[in-house]
């Protein structure tokens, strides 16, 4: 059986086969409504594939966006590759996807390999300060990329973030000025090196402030513990067993706080009457959690959409202020039991 052809969509629908490629393509020129139609059924009558290969080397671009997150095995990060597959694919691109694993050459690695397939444009939840990746960048000309979830200093990109310093802030008074509690713990992830810029570093400082507001230190209270849950739990068991154990803890991921319920569930501790728990990123599985997680939630949906409009729109990547380039959407807490609450309430929007 003969290869359906461009040519024979076109002769089928009645029009050019410059039409059929503004139509397949969504442009670069605009078709009308009825002559779309016609070619759209022709397409579906012949059974036409286009040859997206052929597309790309015409164009210099194919029909994918390149994504690198730390680790999608993390909720955060799977909920965030998920919202921005949806909003890709509402454009009409694929997504695919690379684990750096917190590893800089990794990351490096998939950056190389995603710009060199001439993605439409890349993603990047960076795990550090990614000097290397800002040098594939610069060596890339044109490549198009937008940093998410964190901003590091070595890359001046468009960066779309939400209000981690603000969130963590609002969380922790409401542990100390609604429930009490003297001061409140914090489970910081790996802090013995932390990078600029990095979204659990902001975390840590927005329960600074809230702590140096009510005039307590912080120093004694900040617990290095990795950003996942199973780390988390081995380090918490250490920490809830001790006499002088905290009575309110603020963990810098919802991960970790999952962690630090099972923890406390271990060693006979009742949450939230014995311990108060919150955490940050409001994953599903927060709402889910034995008591319910109190936490900080972004509007993954929106800054996923933003990152996807932003590698896929020249106009929106017009180079401006350092402050213009960072597209900063508010955080959200999140109030259910774990904190000491009675019930869930909705969450509310934090001032911006």
């Amino acid at each position: 059986m003969a290869k359906v052809t461009r040519d024979d969509v076109a002769r089928l629908a009645g029009t050019s086969t410059a039409v059929v490629s503004y139509v397949i393509n969504n442009g670069p020129r605009p078709v009308a409504p009825a002559t779309r139609e016609k070619v759209l059924a022709a397409i579906e009558q012949l059974g036409y594939r286009p040859n997206s290969v052929a597309q790309a080397m015409a164009s210099r671009r194919t029909n994918l966006i390149g994504m690198v997150v730390p680790d999608a095995r993390q909720p955060f990060f799977a909920e965030m590759a998920h919202a921005v597959e949806r909003a890709a694919s509402e454009r009409g691109k694929l997504v695919l996807i690379g684990n750096s694993d917190y590893v800089d050459d990794r990351e490096v690695h998939y950056v190389r390999a995603f710009l060199g397939m001439r993605v439409s444009g890349l993603i990047l939840v960076s795990q550090g300060p990614s000097q290397r990746a800002a040098e594939e960048f610069a060596a890339m000309e044109g490549a198009k990329v937008v940093l998410l979830h964190r901003r590091p200093e070595a890359i001046d990109d468009v960066a779309v973030v939400t209000d981690d310093v603000g969130g963590a802030e609002a969380v922790v008074r409401h542990l100390l000025e609604v429930h009490g509690h003297p001061y409140v713990a914090c489970f910081g992830g790996p802090v013995e090196s932390p990078a600029p810029g990095d979204p659990v570093i902001d975390h840590v400082e927005g329960w600074q402030r809230a702590m140096d507001a009510h005039g307590v230190p912080t120093a004694p209270h900040l617990i290095d513990a990795p950003f996942h849950r199973y780390g988390a739990y081995d380090v918490a068991l250490g920490v809830l067993r001790r006499p002088d154990r905290p009575r309110a803890i603020f963990c810098s991921t919802d991960d970790q706080a999952i962690g630090v319920l099972r923890a406390a569930r271990e060693v006979g501790l009742r949450v939230p009457e014995d311990l108060a728990v919150a955490g940050f990123d409001d994953v599903p599985e927060a709402a889910l959690a034995d008591p319910p997680l109190t936490t900080v939630a972004s509007d993954r949906d929106a800054m996923a959409r933003a990152a996807v409009d932003l590698v896929l729109d020249d106009s929106l990547m017009v180079p401006g202020s350092d402050t213009e380039r960072v597209r900063k959407f508010p955080s959200r807490l999140v109030i259910r039991r774990s904190c000491g609450c009675d019930g869930a309430a909705p969450g509310r929007a934090l001032p911006e």
